[in-house]
C-alpha cells in the first residue's frame, strides 16, 4: 500500500563529531565532522562543514568540504564549497559552486581503488571579469569548467 522509506542516518545541525564515521544507506550530514566519513550515499547539505576524508558509492555536497573525496558520482551543488581533490567516475558541477582542487577520473566498481584514466585541472571563468584563472574559482555554469590537462 506504502512505498517503503528508504533507511538514513541524519546527523543534525548542531552535532559535531570528531572520528571516523562509517554507515551504510543514505547519511544526510547537516552538521559538522572532523575526520573520515565512509558511506554508500552521502550528502552534505548546506550549513553542514565537513573537514574529513570523504569515501562514498555517490557524494552529493552543498555545503562546506575540506578534504579529498573519492566516490563513483561525485555533484557539487550550488552552494558547495570543495577544497580538496575528488577522484571520481563522474562529476557534476552545477554554477555557483566552489571547487579548489584537481579532478581526477577512475575506473573502478566504487571509485575508491584509483585506476588512473585521466588528470583535470579545472580552468573556470568568472561572468564579472571574462579572465580565465585557474581554481579556485566559481563554476558559472554547468559545462562552462574548461578541462586542461596539466
Amino acid at each position: 500500500m506504502f512505498a517503503p522509506r528508504q533507511q538514513g542516518t541524519v546527523i543534525a545541525k548542531g552535532l559535531k563529531i570528531v572520528g571516523s564515521v562509517t554507515a551504510e544507506g543514505l547519511v544526510e550530514v547537516n552538521g559538522q565532522i572532523e575526520g573520515e566519513l565512509h558511506g554508500t550515499s552521502l550528502v552534505i547539505a548546506r550549513g553542514a562543514h565537513i573537514n574529513a576524508v570523504i569515501a562514498a558509492d555517490r557524494v552529493v555536497v552543498d555545503g562546506k568540504v575540506e578534504g579529498p573525496i573519492q566516490g563513483g558520482e561525485v555533484i557539487l551543488k550550488s552552494q558547495a564549497h570543495v577544497v580538496g581533490d575528488i577522484h571520481h567516475q563522474s562529476l557534476a558541477i552545477e554554477r555557483g559552486a566552489y571547487f579548489d582542487g584537481r579532478s581526477i577520473q577512475v575506473r573502478g566498481a566504487n571509485g575508491h581503488q584509483p585506476e588512473r584514466v585521466g588528470h583535470k585541472r579545472l580552468k573556470q571563468i568568472t561572468n564579472d571579469s571574462q579572465e580565465s584563472r585557474t581554481s579556485p574559482g566559481r563554476v558559472d555554469s554547468l559545462g562552462s569548467a574548461e578541462n586542461v590537462a596539466t
